[in-house]
C-alpha cells in the first residue's frame, strides 16, 4: 500500500478511472456484439467505436476497421434478403 499522500492519492484516482473504463469498454464491446446479430443496431455501434476511438479505449485504425466490417456484414445481409 502506498505511503506517502501523493500516491495514496494516485490509487484513489487508478482504481476510479479503472472503474470508469471498465464501464466504457463494457459498454463498446456490447454494441458491437449486438449490432453483429441486429443490422438495425449498426448505427449505435458504429457512433460507439468513434467515442471509443475518442477516448483512446482503442486506437482510430481498429475503430475505422471494426465499422467498415459492421458494414461489409450489413451491406451483404441487405443484398442476400428477400425483397
Amino acid at each position: 500500500m502506498p505511503q506517502h499522500k501523493s500516491a495514496k492519492k494516485r490509487l484513489r484516482q487508478s482504481l476510479e478511472a479503472r472503474l470508469r473504463n471498465r464501464g466504457q469498454r463494457t459498454e463498446f464491446r456490447r454494441a458491437i456484439r449486438v449490432a453483429r446479430e441486429d443490422s438495425a443496431q449498426v448505427p449505435a455501434a458504429l457512433s460507439a467505436a468513434d467515442v471509443a476511438a475518442q477516448r483512446g479505449m482503442i486506437h482510430k485504425n481498429k475503430a475505422a476497421r471494426l465499422k467498415s466490417r459492421l458494414m461489409k456484414r450489413q451491406n451483404a445481409a441487405k443484398a442476400t434478403s428477400p425483397k
